[in-house]
């Protein structure tokens, strides 16, 4: 069940006496939206579903100041608010800068809003929340900052821009429980403060409200790359919004224009010059609120980015909340099998399967979590990252590092614990060092499929024509690609999915 606070009365008493005694005997005030007081215009009560005029009386500059005197500074965004309230009381000036009207914006703090993405933000997933102006994306934050603070024990810290998320006043708002809150003291300064909050007080989860510039967006991505949960909203409706939106596309993984050679677009079949993610995603999951009880989820940002790009359209995971607080999933994808539907035709892919038995626990030494991540997710291994070496049975590092021998890779030897080493910290080493941690079961499609292929270039280095291999996903191709070209031979993709398969050819050896 939801519970809503207001502290409505908090707010009317700072209003006029004439709209006040007209506001506070009503019986709806729990829809009550905002009080509008315009120079020389009577007093609006704005509800959902209608407006009120509160007093046959015209606002005057004596009622303008009455409300100021009453509530905290203006700052640099023309905003203010009521000590430890949520609601935010917003100003607007002449061009002499006085003011001659106010929006005093009504704030709730919703208790129960976490249910809907409760699994998401518990997981220690980076969470980006987009909606339109007035959906609720603050009020989910809130939930999201004491949920995290007080039932899972994280360090939180809240950085609030304008005093929506924590309320006005030095002591922040019950709201957010336990949460710490980090005030700005301008929006141009957000970028900063993010960073402080990270450098400074060792938080495990940062939330932040509106992530709107390059240099937030910038902020951001440097948060999450030292392993800091990210919880955030940014302006846009949907992924796609966001994707095309040059100043915040960076947040899931940036777009950059390829030119490919002809051959490769010979293979992939498409134009020579393509659009491709530039980088992993800052956020891992992104959450489409579509109203106050209802959420799309893209649990997956860079699969969904990566299939975007190629003109495929990925169904998301519809939510909703019941009145009792219960979650139902109202639609999802599949989980054996991806239907994408492509803008003019129908593609099947079909996901990668995992190894059987229990899956593997590795922890990074030096390595990027969220490329190792991606990588984990495109090769299908069942592998988890974890926190420590107490927790593992792999360690994957890089070279640089095993070289010097730290004493935590001298503390996995001394374990019995198997190091796994890798060149660069590039998803594409990082997906063959997981390759080549796959045990020899027999079912696994990727080690079947690169056995067949190791095969097939072995009797065409001996005199064969050419071997079509079995059909495979496209992952699994660009693999076999890859491996035919280490030996120098040639390869192309034919048919169409999901019957198409890679033929290996005779090529020019050195």
């Amino acid at each position: 069940m939801l519970n809503i606070t207001d502290d409505l009365d908090a707010l009317i008493d700072v209003l006029p006496p004439h709209a006040a005694e007209a506001l506070r005997p009503r019986t709806n005030n729990f829809d009550l939206l905002e009080i509008v007081l315009d120079l020389g215009r009577p007093p609006e009560a704005r509800y959902s579903d209608e407006d009120i005029v509160l007093s046959d009386r015209e606002v005057s500059q004596e009622d303008i100041e009455y409300v100021i005197s009453r509530i905290s500074e203006f700052t640099a965004d023309n905003r203010a608010g009521i000590e430890r309230t949520l609601h935010r009381i917003s100003c607007i000036r002449n061009r002499q800068s006085r003011v001659v009207g106010l929006t005093c914006r009504v704030g709730r703090a919703v208790f129960g809003t976490i249910r809907i993405i409760e699994d998401l933000v518990r997981d220690g997933k980076s969470v980006l929340l987009l909606g339109r102006p007035g959906i609720g994306k603050t009020t989910m934050l809130r939930e999201v900052a004491r949920y995290l603070a007080d039932e899972m024990n994280r360090r939180v810290v809240v950085v609030d821009t304008s005093n929506e998320i924590a309320g006005d006043g030095d002591i922040p708002h019950a709201g957010i429980g336990s949460a710490r809150r980090m005030q700005v003291p301008a929006p141009s300064l957000q970028h900063q403060v993010m960073i402080e909050a990270v450098e400074n007080h060792m938080p495990e989860v940062i939330i932040i409200d509106e992530i709107g510039t390059d240099l937030e967006a910038a902020a951001a991505r440097t948060i999450a790359e030292r392993g800091v949960q990210l919880i955030a909203t940014a302006h846009g409706n949907t992924l796609e919004n966001l994707i095309m939106n040059p100043t915040l596309s960076d947040l899931v993984g940036g777009i950059q224009s390829v030119t490919l050679s002809d051959e490769e677009a010979r293979r992939r079949r498409t134009r020579k010059a393509i659009l491709e993610r530039r980088a992993p995603p800052t956020f891992d999951t992104l959450v489409e609120i579509q109203s106050f009880s209802r959420v799309a989820v893209h649990r997956d940002v860079a699969e969904v980015v990566d299939a975007v790009l190629r003109g495929y359209e990925v169904p998301a995971e519809i939510r909703d909340l019941d009145a009792e607080g219960n979650v139902k999933t109202v639609s999802s994808p599949s989980g054996g099998q991806r239907s994408l539907e492509r803008r003019g035709s129908l593609a099947t892919v079909t996901a990668i399967g995992t190894t059987a038995g229990r899956e593997r626990r590795i922890f990074p030494f030096g390595v990027s979590r969220q490329r190792l991540g991606q990588a984990l997710r495109q090769t299908g291994f069942a592998g988890t990252i974890v926190d420590s070496l107490d927790d593992a049975d792999a360690l994957i590092t890089l070279r640089s590092y095993h070289r010097r021998k730290p004493q935590t890779l001298r503390d996995a030897e001394d374990r019995s614990v198997p190091i796994y080493v890798v060149k660069s910290n590039t998803v594409f080493q990082l997906e063959h060092c997981l390759l080549s941690m796959r045990t020899e079961k027999a079912g696994d499609p990727v080690v079947a499929a690169l056995r067949e292929a190791e095969e097939a270039i072995g009797q065409v280095m001996t005199g064969d024509d050419a071997i079509d291999l079995t059909p495979q996903n496209a992952y699994i191709r660009r693999l076999q690609h890859m491996l035919a070209q280490r030996y120098n031979l040639s390869s192309r993709s034919m048919g169409k999915d999901p019957y198409r398969q890679v033929r290996i050819l005779p090529g020019e050896m050195d």
